[in-house]
């Protein structure tokens, strides 16, 4: 009896440890070098560009990134790839919140996107290359890649344009191919996982990606050098994975109460210091 009950524990031991040894395999972090980190570290970035609640300056239009330079910080941006293959910095998939119309991004050409105003402003959709050219090359950057049909020209022609660009930037991204691709084609671009609560990514995509995405479980392929994660609730994995080594960003934040606690802050509506 004594004897069952021994085998019985070992076997429960050993398997509780090759279950910690899998998650610790799967959620691994690649560790940057401390002079890669710096240049991003104890920095907020401005979210879309600094811009206000009332769309005056809109997200992502050029006079929010021109004032985030202007002021120094960081700046957060989204790409996406057009149908004619032009970089458009813009964050929804579709356009009908910025722009009122029902259509996917990639399915319109430059020429169209263009033609199209940001929340009935002045201001349009900036093409990626007239970003950098107005912020200057003394803006860090965290570029966030929009999954979709065309993921790897989207990287592709990123890295290119980002090679030719003077200043600093890393990448991010919610999709983990887009991070891995970076990971065997540019490992010297700081990367990250883009994470939030599974919960929460439940709203915009299926339960097994949220899950496995949420958790960071998806490291194994992309084994970024930091996770920018939601500011709800941290699940073990997440918070394992950042013991491990991986730099934590946090988003989005409205106040300075997080900096401590966080290696890059991303914000939005209010003016924080520009290092912390």
């Amino acid at each position: 009896m004594n004897n069952s009950i021994l085998i019985a524990g070992l076997c429960i031991t050993g398997a509780i440890v090759a279950a910690a040894g899998i998650s610790a395999f799967l959620i691994a972090p690649e560790r940057a070098s401390k002079e890669k980190r710096a240049v991003f570290s104890k920095r907020n970035y401005a979210h879309r560009g600094l811009h206000e609640a009332d769309k005056n300056p809109p997200e992502n239009s050029l006079p929010a990134f021109a004032a985030a330079a202007e002021l120094g910080y960081g700046v957060e941006l989204d790409v996406h790839i057009t149908r004619d293959g032009e970089l458009a910095v813009f964050h929804d998939d579709d356009l009908k919140r910025a722009c009122g119309l029902e259509r996917v991004i990639e399915d319109l050409s430059w020429d169209e996107l263009k033609e199209l105003k940001l929340f009935g402003t002045q201001f349009g959709i900036p093409p990626l290359s007239q970003v950098l050219e107005i912020m200057g090359e003394n803006c860090p950057v965290i570029i966030e890649l929009k999954r979709g049909s065309r993921n790897t020209e989207l990287c592709e022609k990123t890295y290119q344009t980002m090679k030719k660009y003077g200043g600093k930037y890393c990448v991010e991204s919610f999709d983990p191919r887009i991070v891995a691709w970076f990971r065997h084609n540019a490992p010297e671009v700081l990367r990250g996982q883009l994470a939030n609560e599974p919960k929460e990514m439940m709203k915009d995509t299926s339960k097994i990606n949220a899950f496995a995405v949420g958790n960071l479980l998806t490291n194994c392929l992309a084994r970024p050098n930091f996770v920018a994660y939601g500011l709800g609730r941290k699940p073990l994995l997440v918070r394992l994975c950042e013991k491990m080594g991986a730099m934590k960003v946090a988003w989005v934040a409205h106040d300075g109460s997080i900096e401590k606690n966080n290696d890059a802050v991303i914000f939005e509506f209010y003016k924080p210091s520009v290092k912390y």
